[in-house]
């Protein structure tokens, strides 16, 4: 059996197995751990380690840590390029809580 590349499956899919699909992807990464987020976008130990001005056994503990402070979250977030945000989800409003300060939104 012949492997095909997924862009010539996802050609043959129908619009709304294509929206499914890329649904489900997305939905993946939302439960990426921190290597597999650093992975994503291309990134090694070594050079997140230098961004973030710590050695790359430091940051090996980090990814591989239960539990981290926000502070730590955010420096390494920030180290990929990316800005970290936090929200509470509330019965009639989401609080954003980001490392600048703090956004108030309704829900509608």
């Amino acid at each position: 059996m012949k492997n095909k590349p997924f862009s010539e499956l996802r050609k043959k899919m129908t619009p709304e197995q294509q929206a499914e699909s890329e649904m489900q992807a997305n939905l993946a990464l939302l439960y990426l751990t921190l290597s597999e987020v650093r992975e994503s976008v291309g990134k090694t130990q070594s050079e997140v380690a230098e961004n973030m001005g710590i050695g790359q056994p430091a940051l090996s503990k980090i990814e591989h840590q239960n539990d981290i402070q926000v502070s730590t979250l955010s420096r390494y977030i920030t180290s990929l390029g990316g800005n970290l945000t936090i929200t509470a989800r509330f019965p009639n409003r989401e609080i954003v809580i980001t490392q600048f300060g703090v956004t108030d939104s309704l829900q509608h």
